[in-house]
């Protein structure tokens, strides 16, 4: 049976990582067309084109990765909130719905990062 340390790293590994490729993918939309997920609205707000935009996403999605493999209590709080905060404007959007709720599952699993960091911190 795995531990709760176990299962901390499993998790830090993957909101460390998962962000960092997204991050990444900003810049080469080899996963998909990100700029996409910007609804006509938004793009009409921005000071610069959608993917300039996306790209400055993508630098906080590394940074946020980073952080979450680095200090994984700040990282996971950082994480869940992007992750709502994408939610969120997905759905004010109104396109894009499933990918909503799957980003505010995954910030279920990143507010779960942090407790599972408080516990395994206090034991050491």
């Amino acid at each position: 049976m795995a531990t709760i340390k176990q299962l901390q790293q499993t998790l830090r590994l993957t909101f460390g990582i998962v962000p960092i490729v997204a991050g990444l993918d900003k810049f080469t939309n080899l996963l998909t067309n990100w700029s996409d997920y910007l609804s006509p609205g938004i793009k009409a707000m921005l000071p610069l084109d959608a993917m300039t935009f996306m790209r400055v996403v993508g630098v906080i999605e590394i940074i946020a990765g980073i952080l979450v493999l680095v200090r994984p209590l700040i990282g996971a709080y950082v994480v869940m909130c992007w992750l709502i905060a994408i939610a969120l404007v997905l759905i004010a959007g109104g396109h894009y719905y499933d990918v909503a709720v799957r980003d505010l599952v995954m910030a279920i699993g990143a507010f779960t990062l942090a407790q599972l960091t408080l516990i395994t911190d206090k034991d050491n």
